[in-house]
């Protein structure tokens, strides 16, 4: 599952002030972290860069288990 939220919340951005650094609207994130929705492919790298993480992080990839 995507962790846009755990990654959001490290960075201390609400939903809105993400949503302003990458251009999308509030309701789009909220979508996203509750995964009634999924970004679209070419918005993955702008996320990544805004939460200072990987792609590859952002889907749980990143992390030694």
């Amino acid at each position: 599952m995507i962790q846009i939220k755990e990654y959001r919340e490290r960075c201390g951005f609400t939903q809105q002030q993400l949503a302003e650094k990458i251009q999308e609207n509030r309701a789009t994130i909220a979508k996203w972290e509750i995964g009634s929705a999924f970004p679209r492919a070419e918005k993955l790298p702008t996320l990544a860069d805004a939460l200072h993480c990987s792609i590859d992080d952002l889907f749980g990839r990143g992390k030694e288990e």
